[in-house]
């Protein structure tokens, strides 16, 4: 009979607990009817976490790359059955309680989160640092910038199509694994559904391996790293017209609002965001044509669209008008200062002149190198496109 379910418990010295959480798990196999295995994925214990596994009836698996998900990805390798449920082995988590869990999986969902937030939290099992700050506001970050319906991003308890997961490429060993696996099967376009679950202070009898601002910014920074919109285009889109605004209005004279005059100063700093936001617009681009072409992100039809109008030689030609007329305005303001025999002129009429015409050159500038960038992509996915093409014109035999 084929495996249905593997329970996956990753385990670094939990000697106290890891035999209790297996008991949960084969009590849920038995009462439940599901051909099933107990895998421990263990992650270099020292405490004899690895016989008390064994003692239990668990198939350990030794890990030998130190990190949370370096143990879970281990696990999942190794499992055998087509379902996979995997949590903590601290005891804090209920495997007896599984059964909504299976039913979502064999409905149909690639990802079941469970929810800590709906199912109960008792008192002393969660930091209130993690309970009110930390894991909230991850979840936001996630819903938002992924559009998922999943209040709680980092729940330990949490099932999977053992295939499905197996087809995202994941590869953070530490405990970003989390947000990865969620991200990567939203980005798939996989079917996540969200159950309530219980969590009850676990039973090690010592601090947790968790450290909560290092392992919160590694969730932060993986969430940021897959999401290029709100990385670098809202941002930078924000910076650029804010910016360009402000640098045009204040290029004609200076602006009053309730007695306080904006002048040359503002329209510097103004000028100053205006290219920012313009490189992290293009930052944004690049991210998202390298994350579809080679990465996680599936093929965007707005991106498609641009990259179908922004080629190299239309780059070149905004490029060029950019630089023509930031030189000419130069060349206006250095006529001027030769008129005044290259004495000392106004500022704010000569700054009017060079602030907007440096701004137009370097954003001309970075036009022009993003073109030729984006076309440096386009070698790069067709060099990759003809290799795969050739490797499989060569294995085809000819015919008889």
């Amino acid at each position: 009979m084929s495996i249905e379910l593997t329970i996956l418990m990753p385990c670094l010295d939990e000697v106290k607990t890891v035999g209790r959480c297996i008991a949960k798990a084969q009590d849920y196999l038995t009462r439940a009817g599901v051909h099933g295995e107990i895998i421990v994925a263990d992650n270099g214990s020292t405490d004899g976490s690895r016989e008390a596994a064994i003692r239990a009836g668990a198939r350990v698996v030794p890990v030998d790359k130190r990190g949370y998900g370096a143990a879970l990805l281990g696990g999942i390798a190794a499992a055998k059955g087509r379902f996979v449920i995997m949590g903590d082995a601290d005891d804090s988590y209920d495997f007896k309680r599984l059964e909504m869990f299976v039913e979502r999986l064999r409905g149909g969902a690639q990802l079941v989160m469970g929810n800590r937030f709906k199912g109960g939290i008792e008192a002393g099992a969660m930091p209130l640092l993690h309970r009110y700050l930390g894991t909230p506001v991850i979840s936001f970050i996630g819903r938002l910038f992924f559009r998922l319906n999943v209040g709680d991003f980092n729940c330990g308890l949490r099932g999977f199509s053992t295939d499905h997961i197996r087809k995202l490429g994941l590869s953070s060993p530490g405990m970003e694994f989390a947000s990865e696996l969620i991200v990567k099967a939203a980005l798939a376009g996989y079917r996540i559904e969200e159950v309530p679950t219980t969590l009850r202070p676990d039973g090690r009898g010592r601090p947790p391996h968790l450290r909560s601002w290092r392992d919160g910014w590694r969730h932060l920074r993986f969430l940021l790293m897959l999401s290029p919109r709100w990385l670098f285009l809202i941002p930078g889109l924000v910076s650029f017209t804010l910016g360009t605004l402000f640098w045009l209005v204040l290029a004609l004279h200076p602006v009053q609002i309730s007695g306080i005059v904006f002048d040359i100063h503002t329209m510097l700093y103004a000028g100053a965001a205006s290219v920012l936001g313009l490189q992290m617009i293009y930052f944004a681009i690049f991210a998202r044509i390298f994350g579809t072409w080679f990465g996680p992100f599936k093929p965007h039809e707005f991106l498609q669209q641009f990259l179908s109008l922004f080629t190299l030689e239309r780059g070149l030609v905004l490029s060029a008008l950019a630089i023509g007329t930031g030189a000419i305005l130069a060349a206006v303001s250095l006529i001027s200062w030769r008129e005044a025999g290259y004495s000392a002129v106004n500022p704010q009429e000569m700054m009017r002149l060079a602030i907007p015409a440096v701004i137009l050159v370097i954003e001309g500038v970075e036009t022009a190198m993003a073109a030729f960038f984006v076309s440096v992509l386009h070698t790069v996915r067709d060099k990759e496109y003809i290799k795969d093409e050739l490797a499989d014109f060569q294995e085809t035999p000819y015919p008889a």
